[in-house]
């Protein structure tokens, strides 16, 4: 096991890192930009070091002053978490370089599964279904508009070092394509500094379901079945649950077993997730895969009892699979909510600050994982999400029901938070059926958001 790790990152996730190894005995070294100063991470970490100002692209996104970090640390291996450099491929190389682990798959599987081009060339050859689109980069305009003529309108244009929902645009004609063309491009560059990106076709409405992945260096691959991640706005997740409304078990089977073979054709080791969209019909089409944690992997840890971020520092510490991930099974449902600062009654307008009055729910079957706390300044220049509230049951309804009680405790002042739109969203009709997908958000949920406010 690893004496000492450093955590490149920051918020809830650093947090997460920090708690699983102080229960392995490893000590940690957390890196935070100036506006983090007072970052819980920063203060419940063994050690700290400053890596520069605010802007991720001084600090988190800088390489080299983490790498520095770790020698003058002296650490032996580094946790990506998510975002920022987790699906690094050169960070993973410069760490393998620096004799230093990187906690994450083999950057050789980075590449193979974070550049979605290869990755959907690789799922094609796996046997995985692929939505229909472009067999490469798309390059210019005029490509552009030759692939969504061959495969019909609506397309997806989607940056080829994706994630977040950053380099997305959804075109419909011709006008709207080249428009979203550029933006995708354009954001695409700002976000990943890679500006490439494929046009898929794009599935009107579907499910948004993915698949935990978790593999040793023994050659032993297993998924922790599936979160369905549908509700969703502008493409950033809002609500998970597992298992999924839509799942069946031969669906599952099914999904699982490709899921299982697609990370075993690029030797993957790690934790991972394979994103798909399916259909109401249950026809599933292989989108991306994560090379890392996901957000949402506490409602996998509390509806099978495992630890996801333990299993992943002992892995990369080359143990095998532990047998509670090898033989977990499915014994809870469970719902997270993503606590975002932001004004869901004012277009979801960010909003940073100070926290005044911060007071978390509890209880059974509820679980906060947050860096926030009363006096905490919320800064401008990073993700707006705050917390997550998990919360589980014996069944979807037990689950929902202690969700929204939770989220009637959670009481957050001097910033606005989403907490009441998503517990309107907990009472929702079509929601309590388990009626939703991709769209359920953007097309219903927004139109009543006046009706909510006077709630």
């Amino acid at each position: 096991m690893f004496n000492k790790v450093l955590i490149a990152n920051r918020g809830e996730i650093a947090l997460r890192v920090i708690r699983a190894c102080k229960e392995l005995g490893v000590r940690t070294l957390a890196v935070y930009s100036e506006a983090d100063i007072d970052s819980l991470h920063v203060q419940l970490a063994d050690e700290a070091i400053c890596i520069g100002p605010a802007p991720s692209n001084q600090s988190y996104l800088k390489i080299d002053r983490i790498i520095s970090a770790a020698e003058i640390g002296d650490v032996d291996a580094i946790h990506p978490g998510y975002g920022f450099l987790a699906e690094n491929a050169h960070f993973a190389d410069i760490c393998d370089s620096c004799h230093i682990k990187f906690i994450g798959p083999p950057a050789d599987a980075i590449r193979a599964m974070g550049d979605k081009n290869i990755a959907r060339a690789t799922a094609r050859k796996a046997g995985v279904p692929v939505t229909p689109g472009s067999d490469g980069l798309v390059e210019s305009e005029a490509e552009a508009m030759k692939v969504a003529k061959r495969i019909g309108y609506p397309v997806m244009i989607k940056a080829v070092a994706g994630g977040g929902g950053k380099g997305m645009r959804a075109a419909h004609n011709d006008g709207s394509l080249l428009q979203a063309f550029r933006a995708a491009r354009m954001e695409a560059e700002k976000a990943f500094g890679n500006s490439g990106v494929y046009i898929e076709k794009l599935i009107e409405n579907p499910h948004h379901i993915e698949f935990q992945i978790m593999a040793d260096g023994h050659g032993e691959v297993v998924h922790l079945g599936e979160r369905d991640c549908s509700m969703q706005r502008r493409n950033q997740k809002i609500i998970e649950e597992t298992p999924s409304p839509l799942m069946t078990e031969k669906l599952r089977e099914k999904m699982g077993a490709a899921s299982v073979k697609l990370a075993r054709a690029v030797d993957y080791v790690g934790a991972g997730t394979i994103e798909y969209l399916v259909d109401d019909h249950g026809n599933f089409y292989f989108m991306e895969m994560n090379t890392r944690i996901q957000v949402e992997h506490c409602i996998t840890e509390e509806a099978y009892g495992v630890d996801l971020v333990k299993e992943q520092i002992k892995v990369a510490a080359g143990e095998k699979l532990s047998s509670f991930i090898r033989e977990a099974k499915l014994k809870y449902h469970a719902i997270e909510c993503r606590i975002n600062a932001e004004d869901p009654f004012n277009n979801f307008q960010p909003s940073p600050g100070r926290i005044d009055l911060y007071y978390a729910p509890g209880g059974r079957g509820v679980r906060i994982d947050s860096h926030a706390y009363a006096g905490y300044t919320v800064p401008p220049h990073y993700d707006s999400m705050i917390a997550k509230v998990i919360a589980m049951g014996t069944t979807r309804e037990n689950a929902i029901a202690r969700m929204t009680r939770a989220l009637g405790e959670y009481m957050i002042t001097g910033i606005k938070t989403t907490i009441p739109f998503q517990e309107a969203i907990m009472r929702d009709p079509d929601f309590l059926r388990g009626k939703y997908n991709t769209g359920f958000v953007g097309k219903i949920i927004e139109s009543r958001v006046a009706e909510f406010a006077r709630r």
